[in-house]
């Protein structure tokens, strides 16, 4: 919603930057640079070949995020991680350090398929590629201080990779959970509705029901066995709410609702500003284009 982002997937064989590639298209334009390394494998080739990446893609592209996926680390202990982590970490710095490439930073992360690590890496990637984010979490922040929630997310219902949280500390099984739940809905909502979304289904976890209506205004709550509750809301077509509280905090909901209506707003009003700023660029490169056009034909 905020992104029009695409990923280019390499095999680890293609070498970019040799010549039936164009570098500088391949990566002047794009954001960021994710380097995926097996965990369970030598990885000792995969950090040349990443050194050797990393040198090279940031002389065509200095802006460039760098960043390393730790992968398939399922089958590693804790400790094991951490120190599969540690060493990764340690070579591929001492090795730019050696290239006077110290200044360029990189930031890894542990993922696996088999929990929802992969899913909190992608979204700190992308998070770093939306220029609306401070914005994002300062909303966040004051709905969340108005409103009692512990803790909310602004997901992509599509791919579960959340855009923006407030500043409180995002612990794991807070997003699993948070992530788990549009699954939840997403599920039942193609059970029982329709495609056109026109229909209201109910939504009915351990005696507590909710709504979900349209995809604008998709709304879900379930009660936890511990009293905390989950709650969803449609922000639009792509966007969701999702935040915990707790049940004592709940007991005032028109005031939560009421307060999620004006984020509702401040979020189309972001979209709004982001349109408009889209359009602004847009007429003044054609108005470029125009007056090149014009020197040319006089």
């Amino acid at each position: 919603s905020f992104i029009d982002f695409q990923v280019w997937d390499f095999p680890g064989q293609i070498n970019y930057f040799d010549a039936p590639y164009d570098a500088n298209m391949i990566f002047g334009d794009y954001g960021a640079l994710i380097f995926v390394i097996d965990a369970q494998d030598d990885y000792i080739e995969a950090l040349n070949r990443l050194h050797h990446t990393v040198t090279r893609a940031y002389k065509v592209n200095p802006e460039l995020s760098f960043e390393v996926f730790i992968h398939k680390v399922d089958a590693l202990s804790d400790e094991y991680k951490i120190d599969t982590q540690r060493d990764i970490q340690q070579r591929i710095t001492d090795e730019l350090a050696d290239h006077d490439l110290e200044h360029v930073h990189l930031n890894f992360y542990l993922t696996s398929i088999y929990d929802h690590s992969i899913f909190e890496a992608f979204s700190k990637v992308i998070q770093k590629l939306i220029p609306q984010l401070p914005t994002l979490e300062n909303l966040l922040n004051i709905l969340c201080a108005n409103s009692g929630i512990e803790k909310a997310f602004l997901f992509d219902v599509n791919s579960k990779i959340y855009i923006a949280t407030d500043s409180s500390p995002v612990d794991m099984q807070s997003y699993e959970i948070c992530s788990d739940m549009i699954d939840v809905i997403v599920d039942i909502s193609e059970i029982y509705g329709d495609e056109s979304y026109d229909d209201q289904s109910q939504v009915d976890t351990n005696g507590y029901s909710g709504n979900y209506e349209t995809a604008n205004d998709a709304s879900s709550l379930i009660k936890l066995n511990n009293g905390t509750i989950l709650c969803l809301r449609g922000v639009n077509r792509f966007l969701a709410l999702v935040c915990l509280l707790r049940a004592d905090n709940f007991e005032k909901h028109g005031l939560i609702d009421y307060n999620f209506q004006c984020f509702k707003e401040a979020i189309a009003e972001v979209f709004e500003l982001k349109r408009r700023n889209a359009e602004r660029v847009k007429h003044e490169r054609m108005g470029l284009i125009e007056n090149v056009d014009d020197n040319v034909g006089g």
